[in-house]
């Protein structure tokens, strides 16, 4: 059996003969970015594949981030997340908003729409909610809140690419969602990222605040930022949207052996019920419980001597660095559902060159840890 290590995820690439002309069409047309040709078909493709009516298009998600916020004239204070990765919260940092954090909830991770209204001050603008690992937050309780306080919501989708509920895509709901598309994602352009806008008012807007606030060459109208995709990244992600579809589909056969095979070993519990409309198969991620004879860390660690890199989103939660810590909301009293969940959480490598083999290396790390408990009590 190899030992070439496995990683959480790998980017899907496809081959390089199809990438070529494209690279030539760019040399071509000598439009590398500013809303080039791959740019706008590529905005265009993305709207009809996801189901929504504007996209722009960005060079990363936390630029897209920090842009959605500006735009909506975000101040105060913001209600968010501590179980998400840490550009959910820098980037109200970066907007000189502060955010505050409320517990999650123990069967999805998303933020526990019961806990928003408490958390509410005459400072509060805003809710920030993350779709973790793709799952849905509770959008509609999660609205109703927002309507009855007049707040804004945004969104941060960078798991929910595809993702559906009800029939319908899950970007539509909130004020904006912001998707990344790193190489990390379901679907990626190298970097990039995208704000899903309700309408074209909008979307003009945007587009001039990820164009350093430009209206037309000497005209700036808002302290904009430089967070527009380049050519070759935009065509990139035109060429990866020929596959999207075949790459959720290999993602769902390695979580459905996963969770078959998982079952049968103590301690380790499938966060998902896998094979809903809203699944894109993002991410693998297991909680490892008190009874599994490995701490989660320790596991962890085992995991990697046997060159299987799995990782630990998300540990440590946003509200334990420096810059949150001290903050009322973080106080772990308050978060007890995510500081659990931080300290259970692993996510197993997916992705769709992830070969059976290399799967059941994984697996076979799983249940040789859980059969030394038999072992120690057979002794």
């Amino acid at each position: 059996m190899s030992d070439k290590p496995i990683y959480v995820t790998q980017p899907h690439l496809p081959d390089l003969a199809e990438f070529i002309p494209y690279l030539e069409q760019i040399w071509e047309n000598k439009v590398l970015t500013n809303g080039g040709p791959f740019h706008q078909q590529l905005e265009a493709e993305l709207c009809r594949h996801l189901g929504v009516e504007h996209i722009s298009l960005f060079s990363n998600g936390t630029l897209a981030l920090l842009t959605a916020l500006q735009s909506l004239r975000i101040t105060g204070e913001v209600i968010t997340t501590p179980y998400s990765f840490v550009a959910t919260s820098h980037s109200l940092l970066w907007n000189g908003v502060k955010p505050v954090f409320v517990d999650i909830d123990p069967k999805t991770l998303n933020m526990d729409a019961k806990r928003i209204e408490e958390a509410i001050t005459p400072h509060t603008t805003a809710i920030m909610p993350v779709h973790c690992y793709g799952q849905p937050c509770d959008v509609d309780a999660i609205q109703r809140i927002a309507d009855n306080y007049n707040l804004k919501v945004i969104y941060d989708a960078a798991h929910a690419f595809g993702v559906r509920q009800n029939g319908s895509s899950i970007l539509t709901h909130g004020d904006l969602s912001v998707l990344s598309f790193h190489a990390t994602k379901v679907f990626n352009t190298f970097e990039g990222g995208a704000i899903i806008c309700p309408d074209a008012k909008t979307k003009v807007r945007i587009d001039r605040l990820k164009n350093f606030g430009f209206v037309d060459e000497t005209t700036v109208v808002a302290p904009g930022i430089n967070g527009k995709m380049s050519e070759i990244n935009a065509a990139f992600g035109l060429l990866q949207l020929k596959s999207v579809a075949a790459a959720v589909e290999a993602r769902s056969k390695i979580a459905e052996q996963y969770t078959r095979q998982l079952a049968q070993i103590d301690g380790i519990t499938c966060l998902h019920e896998w094979g809903q409309e809203w699944a894109n198969y993002s991410y693998f991620p297991v909680l490892i419980e008190q009874d599994y004879p490995l701490s989660r860390d320790d596991l962890y660690l085992k995991l990697r001597d046997n060159g299987i890199h799995a990782r630990r989103y998300f540990y440590p939660l946003i509200s334990e660095f420096p810059m949150y810590r001290g903050m009322p909301s973080a106080d772990p009293s308050h978060l007890p559902v995510a500081t659990k969940a931080a300290r259970q959480i692993l996510c197993l490598p997916i992705y769709p060159g992830l070969a059976d083999e290399a799967q059941q290396r994984i697996l076979g790390v799983l249940r040789d840890a859980a059969a030394s408990r038999t072992m120690r009590a057979a002794v």
